[in-house]
């Protein structure tokens, strides 16, 4: 457990505290440095002007290690050690359902960071990433459009995401008129992927669709196909930016559905990267569709909390579906059954590991998630 508070000038009161439970060790563990940098800077840029109603911001980062056990520990010291006023966190789908019932106890309000499967509902969750409705239809009528694909076949990881991103690829597909012609899995912390590639090659398929936890698996994964050279149209539902970069060569032609890459030409975005670069230098690692969403949800409780005039959790979660941070994706309300409508960029990567933008969906709706909230 690392404390970390950044305060530019003198500011009275106790620290307004900040948990954040990511995956240092375990899958997420490649993407995991880029959040942590984003929450960084964001406190210190709030910091440098004051805090939140004249408070320090100060953030509590924990190792969740990936997983649901992890998650327990990590969100217990969080909520009740360290007293935290609010979790804001991307982390594995695992991850988060272990720690939902711990905020839930503990009445901490919670923004979680992360693309996910959808439909997870709480009144203490509240989301600024996008769902199935927003990232798969892009890739899926990019292939088959563009490719003349029909046969599908798709590859997971056995849990909540990979699973829950594929049942709805699955089903778009065939609403669309496309078929499935296999669909496989292997455990979050498997990475030999040899039988399902050769059960991929022997399909008939003529695209390919990817569901893996983020982070090793898409690395393991994207290089064994390279390796065995599948050279199908390929849509990662799980790749970042800064993932893509890691994979080298690998990753090159992999298409990819996001709701920020580097590439998004606006004021917000470039003062973002160029504070970014100023702050981490030759440290940095690649802002992403991960590390973005959590810069943002610290600018979105602060806004909830100045909007309440206060850090009590029932008024600031009444205000976290009201208020709007315009930032380096745009502005983010999560004002749709706690979930955001969100611009949505479909991407190619390149040999250098960018990602060049072939299409822009703007303010799109992440569907009915939590219509009972």
């Amino acid at each position: 457990m690392v404390a970390l508070a950044t305060m530019a000038q003198a500011q009275d009161g106790d620290p307004i505290k900040i948990g954040v439970p990511v995956g240092l060790s375990g899958a997420n563990s490649v993407v995991a440095p880029s959040v942590v940098q984003a929450a960084e800077l964001a406190v210190e840029e709030i910091n440098a002007k004051g805090g939140i109603l004249g408070r320090p911001v100060a953030l509590e980062i924990a190792d969740d290690a990936s997983g649901a056990a992890g998650a327990q520990k990590a969100f217990d010291s969080l909520v009740y050690q360290h007293e935290v006023d609010v979790i804001i966190s991307m982390e594995t789908s695992a991850a988060r359902n272990a720690g939902l019932p711990i905020v839930t106890r503990g009445g901490v309000p919670y923004i979680y960071t992360s693309f996910y499967e959808g439909r997870s509902c709480s009144p203490y969750l509240y989301v600024n990433a996008w769902v199935p409705e927003q990232q798969v239809p892009p890739v899926v009528d990019q292939f088959m459009t563009k490719d003349g694909a029909k046969n599908f076949f798709l590859i997971g990881s056995d849990y909540a995401f990979g699973r829950g991103m594929l049942e709805f690829a699955r089903k778009y597909i065939e609403e669309k008129g496309g078929k499935v012609v296999g669909e496989e899995y292997l455990p979050m912390d498997g990475s030999d992927w040899t039988a399902i590639i050769s059960n991929l090659k022997s399909s008939g398929a003529d695209a390919l669709i990817t569901s893996t936890a983020g982070g090793a698996p898409n690395v393991t994964l994207t290089k064994q196909l390279r390796g065995a050279g599948v050279d199908l149209p390929y849509g990662n539902l799980a790749v970042d930016e800064g993932t893509a970069k890691t994979m080298g060569a690998d990753a090159t032609g992999i298409f990819i559905s996001a709701s920020y890459v580097t590439g998004i030409d606006s004021p917000e975005n470039k003062a973002f990267l160029e504070a970014m670069k100023a702050k981490f230098g030759e440290e940095l690692r690649t802002p992403n569709d991960l590390s973005v969403p959590e810069y943002e949800g610290v600018y979105l409780y602060k806004a909830a909390v100045e909007k309440a005039g206060t850090t009590d959790p029932d008024a600031v979660l009444a205000a976290l579906g009201e208020v709007s941070f315009t930032g380096p994706r745009g502005t983010i309300t999560m004002n749709k059954q706690h979930h955001a409508p969100l611009n949505m960029y479909l991407g190619q990567v390149q040999a250098d590991g960018s990602v060049s933008v072939v299409n822009t969906f703007e303010n799109v709706d992440p569907g009915e998630q939590c219509p009972n909230l």
